[in-house]
C-alpha cells in the first residue's frame, strides 16, 4: 500500500520506526511568512548562543531566543536560560500551532541562522526540564534548510527539507530514540529562523 496516496501529508509518520514526525507542509501564504520572518528578525531579543563542550565555554554565530508563559529555566550544552514573556507575535504563533497540531505548548526556543554556514550537530531535545515524549512543533521562516534525523542504535538516516512557512512536529519516543541535526551548507545564503514550541514540567 502506498500511504502517500492514501493519507494527507500530516497524517503520515516520516520515521519508520521508533518515533513520529510528522510534516505539515507550509500553513501560511507567502505574504504572511514574509511578514512573520520580518517581524521576528527585528522584535525578539537573540543572543549568541553558549554551550560548554569539553570544558571550555563557545559562542556560536547562531543566535537563540527562549520565550514562556514565565520566566521557566531551561538548562541545555550546560548552560541555563531564563524564559521571556511571549511577545503578541509568538503567541499568535502559538495559538496557531496549537490549532494545527491539537497539542498545547508552554514555551518557545528560537533560533537564528544567518546563513547555511550555521547550523546544528546531531542531538536529541531530551533534557529532564521538558515534558517526556511530549511534542515539540518546529516552525520554519526563511531560506528552505535540509534537516536530518539518526536512529540512535541503527544508525539509519531520515531526510527531509524544510520550507519556508512550513511546520514539523515531533512527538512519541522520537527524543528517546532518535538524533536530529541541522546539516551545514554553503548554498544557502540567507537567513532562516526556528521556532520550537514545547512544554516545560517544573
Amino acid at each position: 500500500m502506498d500511504l502517500f496516496n492514501t493519507l494527507p501529508p500530516n497524517e503520515i509518520n516520516i520515521l519508520p520506526r521508533d518515533g513520529e514526525v510528522y510534516y505539515y507542509g507550509h500553513i501560511f501564504n507567502l505574504k504572511t511568512t514574509d511578514d512573520y520572518l520580518q517581524k521576528l528578525l527585528q522584535s525578539i531579543e537573540w543572543k549568541n548562543d553558549e554551550a560548554i563542550i569539553f570544558g571550555k565555554r563557545i559562542v556560536t554565530k547562531r543566535k537563540v531566543a527562549w520565550y514562556g508563559d514565565k520566566p521557566f529555566k531551561y538548562t541545555y550544552s550546560k548552560t541555563t536560560k531564563s524564559a521571556l514573556l511571549w511577545t503578541p507575535g509568538l503567541l499568535q504563533l502559538k495559538k496557531s500551532v496549537e490549532k494545527i497540531t491539537n497539542e498545547t505548548y508552554n514555551s518557545c526556543l528560537l533560533n537564528l541562522y544567518h546563513d547555511g554556514s550555521e547550523g546544528m550537530a546531531w542531538h536529541s531535545d531530551a533534557e529532564k526540564d521538558l515534558k517526556q515524549n511530549g511534542a515539540i512543533a518546529s516552525l520554519s521562516f526563511g531560506a528552505t534548510r535540509k534537516f536530518s534525523f539518526k536512529h540512535k542504535n541503527t544508525k539509519e538516516k531520515v531526510n527531509i527539507i524544510l520550507e519556508n512557512g512550513s511546520l514539523l512536529v515531533m512527538k512519541g519516543e522520537t527524543q528517546k530514540n532518535w538524533l536530529h541535526r541541522l546539516p551545514p551548507t554553503k548554498k544557502v545564503l540567507t537567513p532562516r529562523v526556528n521556532l520550537t514550541f514545547r512544554t516545560i514540567v517544573e
